[in-house]
């Protein structure tokens, strides 16, 4: 099973025992979301993502082409906690 089905059947798994007023407020959410215009910069998945330095876990600079030139590269988003 691909991640988008996966995805999906979460989506429709909370759809169905969310309580209306729930779901009503997360639609609306989206909808402004997506009436903003503020989607058009995201990226989609075959976009180039550009170049960046980060520490490492060690402190050294660590940049996005370096890691590319040894072969394909995953990116993990950490939100930190609450």
């Amino acid at each position: 099973m691909s991640l988008k089905e996966k995805l999906d059947n979460q989506k429709k798994q909370l759809e169905a025992a969310a309580p209306k007023e729930a779901l009503d407020v997360m639609h609306r959410a989206i909808e402004d979301l997506n009436a903003s215009g503020m989607m058009e910069g995201v990226k989609k998945t075959g976009d180039t993502a550009p170049d960046f330095n980060l520490p490492s876990a060690r402190g050294q600079s660590v940049s996005l082409s370096e890691k590319l030139a040894s072969g394909p590269v995953v990116l993990g988003f950490y939100r930190g906690g609450w």
